[in-house]
């Protein structure tokens, strides 16, 4: 991942990169690996975020417009 910065606006490059890494997922990673997840916690969350991700790809899908 790359953010270049213009003008010595360092503040800007890291608004950019802050907001490339949160929708790559970066922080969320970050969040579950701090603690041990049990196997069959993390096999439940697996299933909720995929069912989650399907109802929101069915809603876009049929959304009237």
């Amino acid at each position: 991942m790359e953010v270049k910065v213009f003008d010595n606006d360092v503040e800007r490059a890291l608004k950019i990169l802050k907001n490339k890494l949160s929708k790559n997922g970066f922080f969320k990673e970050l969040k579950l690996r701090r603690a041990y997840e049990k196997p069959s916690v993390k096999k439940k969350r697996k299933a909720l975020e995929a069912r989650r991700r399907v109802v929101k790809a069915a809603r876009r899908k049929w959304s009237p417009r």
